[in-house]
């Protein structure tokens, strides 16, 4: 992909939102450090947005505290005296504890303040999610709806056995009852899964073996989508402008409905590009319903096996009683239970994920993704419900991050404290300063791998720019 491809204002819109989540979120983790610090009276020396090596962009001094906004965006800190942290600062901790300082404070308050961001971040995904269901509500598929059952866009489904049209029932004796679930069911997990399926009036089964994942991460710069509600061949938004469209040149409109690709018919979405992926650089003649007419169309299919045509969304469908989406309102009293039971699924989600990260054969480490990967998973436009669903679920994904016992995280000074409380011997702190620099240069290889991964790491890529 050359640089005069990509589409400049999606991606700036992309980087925005994700910019302004994490900084919310930074912010939000931090004032969580600082308000319990102060509230036990420790002096708190700076407040950060971003990291500041050698200089900051934004700095001022309040008190006893200097707020400012760093210009590396890897998180922020809160420099609480007297404490073993990213500032490393050894010089402060040769003079005598002072009655101000984190290492004068008990036990059980140095936990606390330790446990604060996790805390607010717990607390802030609460809130969002139940904002969300107050303003927006709550909006699934029911599996029930799909007459036409699923649409299959991905070679590596294809290959383990399913086709579209399937009814999906049951994974591993779980019903499978809205649309959103499947995807995650079917790609997560540390053990094979067993799909009970409905095809053509038959019930049968199909194993998704553990390495399945692993097999998607590896093409997945060559995939092709993944699943959805099977559709039928009605062509969505396009803009009836863009030139460079294949189906434009050839006179395809929005709202018509395909009815043959040369000769062979066709009735669904999956089917066009079933289709269309052996006629790259090719001439497809195709007949589409357009109102009461019959019209027929000569379209060349691009290098990459498309012609730039897209569904409607899913509400549209709603509409055309294509399937059905379920909506579920929330006043505001009720939205709080509510958003707490979403921000456990969403947390529960993520350590279900996390945890396939340690079994090599599912390939889930070489998913892990940076902020390019987390930037490719939000729209090219701006949606707000969407942008605090996403907010929300990395608040919690934060939160558990955090309280992993690694030193220079949160959990491992949570680990020290513990054991001090415990045996009653505090860590000497030179062994502290060793494992707050162990724990940095973990953390810094992770960064780097994850990040790596997003740009240079596994995939089968293939280009994307025709000519």
């Amino acid at each position: 992909m050359t640089l005069l491809s990509i589409d400049w204002p999606v991606v700036g819109v992309k980087v925005g939102q994700l910019l302004l989540a994490l900084s919310i979120l930074v912010i939000l983790h931090e004032f969580g450090h600082y308000i319990t610090a102060r509230w036990f009276k420790c002096r708190v020396e700076k407040f950060y947005l971003f990291f500041d090596p050698w200089f900051s962009l934004v700095k001022k001094k309040i008190g006893d505290t200097e707020y400012g906004i760093g210009w590396l965006p890897l998180g922020g800190y809160v420099k609480i005296s007297g404490m073993v942290d990213e500032s490393m600062d050894k010089e402060a901790l040769k003079l005598p504890p002072q009655p101000y300082e984190f290492r004068s404070k008990p036990a059980w308050q140095r936990l606390i303040i330790m446990l604060g961001g996790v805390i607010m971040n717990v607390l802030v995904a609460f809130f969002i999610y139940a904002m969300v269901l107050w303003v927006w509500g709550d909006s699934k598929i029911p599996m029930s709806s799909l007459e036409n059952g699923i649409g299959i866009q991905n070679k590596q489904i294809t290959e383990l056995g399913f086709k579209s049209g399937d009814k999906i029932i049951a994974i591993n004796g779980k019903p499978i009852v809205y649309f959103e679930d499947l995807t995650e069911k079917i790609l997560i997990g540390t053990e094979a899964r067993i799909v009970d399926l409905e095809r053509e009036g038959k019930k049968m089964q199909i194993t998704i073996p553990v390495k399945f994942l692993n097999q998607v991460i590896e093409n997945r710069k060559a995939a092709r989508g993944f699943i959805t509600p099977r559709l039928p061949a009605i062509l969505g938004e396009f803009d009836p402008k863009d030139t460079a469209n294949k189906a434009v040149q050839g006179g395809l409109k929005e709202g018509d409905r395909i009815i043959a690709a040369d000769a062979v018919p066709i009735n669904f979405l999956d089917e066009i590009s079933a289709y269309l992926e052996d006629k790259k650089d090719k001439n497809v003649t195709f007949k589409a319903i357009r109102g009461t007419d019959t019209v027929t169309k000569n379209v060349i299919v691009d290098c990459n096996g498309k012609i730039g045509i897209s569904r409607y969304s899913y509400e549209k469908y709603d509409t055309m009683k294509v399937l059905h989406i379920e909506k579920t309102p929330y006043t505001f009293f009720q939205a709080f239970p509510a958003g707490v039971s979403k921000a456990v699924k969403s947390l529960t989600s993520y350590v279900d994920q996390f945890k396939m990260i340690f079994k090599p054969e599912t390939g889930a480490y070489k998913g892990l993704g940076g902020f390019k990967g987390m930037t490719n998973g939000l729209p090219g436009t701006w949606d707000w419900e969407t942008f605090w669903l996403f907010t929300a679920f990395i608040s919690m994904a934060l939160a558990f991050m955090n309280l992993l016992p690694i030193p220079a995280l949160d959990g491992g000074h949570v680990v020290f404290t513990l054991y001090e409380m415990i045996t009653g011997r505090k860590p000497n702190e030179k062994f502290l300063e060793y494992a707050q620099i162990v724990g940095m240069v973990l953390l810094l290889g992770l960064m780097l791998y994850a990040n790596g991964n997003d740009w240079f790491g596994w995939g089968k890529t293939i280009s994307t720019d025709c000519k």
